[in-house]
């Protein structure tokens, strides 16, 4: 076996040392790559700081190479725009790694399909029948309900004046309703898949060295490879077992996008065409890609921003008072609210652009070879969009840019729905997140009733000030640590 790792290694050194300095002429500026690895070595456990570190160096427009995928990170709003907007069409499709491959059923659900007529089968799916304004506005008392529920075990707190886990209780309330929502049912009797969704979103963040290095993919030397295995039959044993409860039992009641769901499943002809619908590995993965991006995307903002308002006393009493004056002494927010809460949306803002929940966005991958500012982009580039670094960027927000100032958007009107590349968490072009709408909603809503209905102090009488605020890299980037806070009641009966 070892004779056998040193020719291997030994035949990689030489194609990369004789290929490297052919390809690296006509590719935009970037670090040095080494044999077999490139610069993978290089990102750390915050690869989106080390982009962005790098990026200062190299230009915005940067090429790295990842074992032997060439890579092109940009990191500002300029780059972006030429890439995601000029160019959408040509950026339009995912790499294929071993995460989507074994967690999405064989690339077949939207998130990670490559780009062609499958995915736009499936996204049409999305947008048009399932996270349609209508189909969300049906799932309306579902919230509230769910709502109600966790705003009485957080009186029972206040009553005991016991601390609060924010990050499990928000992550369990939107676990339960993205669950009703779908299924008619909370939860998963027996699993955590709060947890699941959260290591899915870890596992496809990394960087697997048997996606960049194929030779060395058998060896799984990362123990990547049984890492993605054994999640994904944890996550098909679940979503077969929901599938069958809701086959075997009809009264339960989910939107009408389950049943939708079903009958694309179930009355297709012709499974392999995607003008008839999808099979049920396609089912499966649609389910999987709105379970998993609903829970970690919306917990993970809802943290960043109940974060940052604890951290920030100022902004949080800013906030309470808008409520007061919008909702008044109520101590239910209804999601018609929402639209009326201009300095709530100016937080939400401001903590995606400062703690963006995907810190690199979804990988992209070159559809053909093309020529951009002068560099030559090849076909089945990967491209990284290192939006955390726009955040970042003095030019687009001025020398305080790394404070958490809500008001910076009074005289900057921006659009975070994909129109304007310095604010795309959501992404843009054709691969925007088609869940948006829905994750705008529960981050609002939730915030809005936490802070409407109590007051939060950090334990043990630490100042705001003292609030760890380090973060954890994957798909998604979380808090590092749990989020945690006393409640008292700011509204009476």
């Amino acid at each position: 076996m070892l004779p056998f790792i040193l020719s291997l290694l030994l035949v990689l050194i030489g194609i990369s040392f004789g290929t490297t300095h052919l390809r690296r002429k006509k590719l935009p500026p970037g670090p040095l790559p080494l044999p077999i690895i490139g610069s993978i070595h290089l990102l750390g456990k915050l690869p989106h700081r080390v982009l962005r570190n790098l990026s200062l160096k190299y230009g915005p427009i940067m090429s790295i190479r990842l074992g032997n995928v060439e890579t092109v990170v940009l990191s500002s709003p300029d780059s972006a725009r030429l890439f995601l907007g000029t160019h959408d069409a040509n950026f339009s499709s995912r790499p294929q790694i071993q995460a989507s491959e074994h967690l999405s059923y064989g690339a077949k659900g939207m998130a990670y399909t490559p780009y062609g007529p499958y995915w736009r089968s499936m996204r049409k799916l999305c947008t048009v029948e399932l996270l349609s304004v209508a189909k969300i506005n049906d799932s309306r008392g579902m919230r509230r309900e769910e709502i109600g529920v966790i705003m009485k075990e957080i009186g029972e707190c206040v009553t005991r004046n016991e601390v609060v886990n924010l990050s499990e209780t928000v992550g369990r309330l939107i676990e339960n309703m993205t669950f009703r929502m779908l299924f008619g049912r909370t939860g998963y009797e027996g699993a955590d898949f709060r947890s699941l969704a959260n290591e899915g979103s870890e596992v496809i963040g990394a960087f697997n060295l048997g996606d960049y290095v194929p030779m060395l993919a058998p060896l799984d030397l990362q123990g990547s490879t049984r890492r993605i295995k054994s999640l994904s039959k944890k996550y098909d044993e679940m979503i077969e077992s929901l599938i069958n409860k809701r086959e075997q039992d009809r009264s339960l009641q989910g939107l009408i996008q389950w049943i939708l769901l079903i009958y694309y499943c179930h009355n297709s002809d012709k499974p392999n065409d995607p003008s008839h619908g999808i099979d049920r590995k396609g089912t499966k993965a649609i389910l999987l890609d709105m379970i998993v991006g609903a829970i970690d995307a919306s917990t993970t903002s809802t943290e960043w921003v109940l974060s940052l308002l604890i951290k920030h006393p100022r902004v949080m009493k800013k906030l309470q008072q808008e409520l007061s004056d919008v909702v008044g002494n109520k101590r239910e927010v209804d999601e018609t609210h929402l639209t009326k809460l201009s300095y709530l949306h100016m937080v939400i803002k401001e903590t995606f652009r400062l703690y963006p929940a995907a810190p690199l966005l979804v990988p992209r991958e070159s559809i053909n070879d093309i020529v951009i500012n002068g560099y030559h982009i090849p076909k089945k580039t990967l491209v990284l969009v290192n939006f955390w670094a726009f955040g970042r960027d003095s030019k687009v927000w001025s020398k305080n840019c790394n404070e958490f100032l809500p008001e910076r958007f009074l005289d900057k009107d921006v659009d975070f729905r994909g129109h304007d590349f310095e604010l795309i968490p959501f992404g843009t072009g054709r691969r925007g997140c088609p869940g948006m709408n829905l994750g705008l909603i529960n981050v609002g809503l939730i915030v809005s009733q936490l802070v409407h209905s109590f007051n939060w102090d950090l334990p043990s009488g630490m100042s705001p000030v003292e609030l760890d605020m380090t973060e954890k890299f994957g798909l998604s980037m979380p808090r590092a640590k749990p989020l945690v806070a006393i409640p008292t009641y700011r509204l009476y009966e």
